[in-house]
């Protein structure tokens, strides 16, 4: 059908590890990049993306919805926020992230996600 791209995450165009402690699944659907992020419990993005990213903080402009877990969102001021399942959230780039509790988190990310976690 002529103006309609499919995609799905369970077949992704890549699928991106964060040091054993989840990863992205990442599509490229109408020109724009979208991610499936599952964050294990104990994963920090100090920890696992920074060797990755090679940046202080994250630099990503994520806007997502958390389907499932508990993230919480340290920006590089010291605010804090923290989202669960059913939160649409948008984050500015500048900010650390890390899993509350014992259940991964689930996050759809329809942001500026084309290089997150992406090695260089």
């Amino acid at each position: 059908m002529a103006g309609t791209e499919v995609k799905r995450f369970d077949k992704p165009d890549e699928t991106r590890p964060f040091e054993g402690k989840g990863r992205a699944e990442v599509v490229t659907v109408g020109g724009r990049v979208v991610s499936r992020t599952e964050f294990e419990p104990g994963w920090r993005w100090s920890i696992n993306v920074k060797p990755i990213a090679r940046t202080e903080s994250c630099q990503t402009s994520h806007l997502g919805y958390c389907l499932s877990g508990r993230l919480q969102f340290i920006m590089d001021d010291g605010s804090e926020q923290t989202i669960a399942p059913g939160d649409v959230v948008a984050v500015e780039p500048g900010h650390d992230a890390m899993v509350l509790g014992d259940e991964p988190c689930v996050f759809l990310d329809f942001g500026s996600v084309e290089d997150f976690a992406k090695p260089a």
